[in-house]
């Protein structure tokens, strides 16, 4: 069927990798621990977005650009480095309120906002476009006739499979933690985690090799 071959190999790959634990599960993690499943699930339909921009990406060449021009592979490393810094070093000062006076401030905005922070940091990271070059083509015969449709197939079944497992992640996180997202204490220690680890991603993109 469009040429994929080992289909059987992909979910499995796909599988291991997304249960793989890395900054995005942190990420899931911490904001379903402050927000509750509202906010994990936020986190993991952003992130899994983000993912589905690069998967369109590699279906229509956009990865393949990256790789071949150091100028174009710069310019995103350092506009997704910048973001990633940014939101950082906000989450790092930002103040924090117990769960409860959030969502009687309006936790709609903060849900939409994790969403976008979750989005954005997949698509402004440009390894994670090498990666789905990389890693899809292995499925892919060289003479499939409709490359491009074959690539976004194997990315779809990739982020639905990785979109469970990112919900079921913060479903259980946000079950574990009940108690303690009632504690503006807690949630400061969360938030300034989360902060250090958006300024670790975004000098671990900056120092990205242009290949």
């Amino acid at each position: 069927m469009l040429g994929i071959h080992a289909i059987w190999l992909f979910v499995v790959s796909g599988l291991l990798l997304n249960i793989t634990p890395g900054p995005d599960t942190a990420y899931i993690i911490g904001r379903s621990i402050q927000l509750g499943w509202r906010g994990g699930a936020a986190a993991a339909i952003g992130i899994s977005c983000g993912c589905l921009v690069h998967v369109l990406g590699a279906a229509i060449g956009l990865s393949a650009l990256l790789m071949a021009s150091s100028t174009a592979f710069l310019a995103v490393k350092l506009v997704g480095a910048a973001y990633l810094v940014l939101t950082g070093v906000q989450m790092l000062f930002s103040r924090t309120k117990p769960i409860a006076e959030i969502a009687a401030q309006g936790g709609e905005t903060s849900i939409a906002r994790i969403f976008w922070q979750g989005a954005l940091t997949n698509i402004l990271n440009p390894k994670v476009a090498l990666f789905f070059l990389a890693f899809l083509p292995q499925f892919v015969a060289a003479d499939a006739p409709h490359k491009a449709l074959a690539f976004l197939l194997l990315g779809l079944i990739f982020i639905f499979n990785g979109t469970l497992w990112c919900l079921g992640v913060a479903a259980f996180a946000s079950r574990a933690a009940g108690r303690i997202r009632q504690s503006a204490g807690v949630i400061a220690w969360i938030n300034r985690s989360l902060g250090c680890l958006f300024v670790y991603l975004g000098i671990r993109v900056a120092m990205l090799e242009g290949r």
